[in-house]
């Protein structure tokens, strides 16, 4: 059965995931990344807005064949990857750590929520974003306390290529 989306219907729905993307964004900018308030309320407005798009095709041309509003949603999802790839970077030298990947992830995460809102799915965007919220308040602080724990007992590796103490040119001689 199809719905009809209505103006105020859509206001709700963009109204919704400003909202909830400029909460996450708050998050990140307190902890100075990359991806801020802008940047996520941006990605879950355009996702939400292109999902809402790809619905309404549906009312206006309900007889053409293959229109599938689906399309839209998996192609913002392959549009964030790149985003989210461009995001993660690893030190030119090679040595250090990569950084940015839940600057990705989160991208990710605010697109899939514009999606689900812009589809409807009110339920599961403010769900999910209790569960962001969680996974920064509440998982970082577990994070944190393995880091600190690992500094002071390192894990013990059995000669393993992935071994950070592993030294290529002497495994190969």
């Amino acid at each position: 059965m199809l719905t009809t989306i209505t103006n105020s219907e859509a206001f709700t729905r963009l109204m919704l995931i400003t909202m909830i993307s400029a909460l996450i964004g708050v998050e990140r900018e307190y902890h100075h990344k990359p991806a801020g308030l802008r940047t996520n309320v941006m990605v879950g407005l355009g996702s939400t807005l292109m999902t809402i798009a790809s619905v309404r095709v549906l009312e206006i041309s309900p007889v053409i064949q293959g229109i599938d509003p689906a399309r839209i949603a998996a192609q913002i999802v392959t549009g964030i990857g790149f985003i989210g790839a461009g995001a993660i970077l690893r030190p030119s030298n090679g040595k250090g750590n990569v950084v940015g990947l839940t600057t990705a992830a989160t991208l990710w995460v605010v697109a899939g929520l514009g999606i689900a809102v812009g589809m409807g799915f009110y339920f599961e965007a403010i769900v999910t974003t209790l569960f962001v919220f969680f996974t920064f308040l509440v998982l970082s602080k577990l994070v944190a306390r393995v880091r600190v724990y690992t500094k002071s007992h390192p894990p013990k590796y059995e000669h393993d290529e992935d071994s950070p103490d592993h030294d290529h040119e002497t495994a190969e001689r």
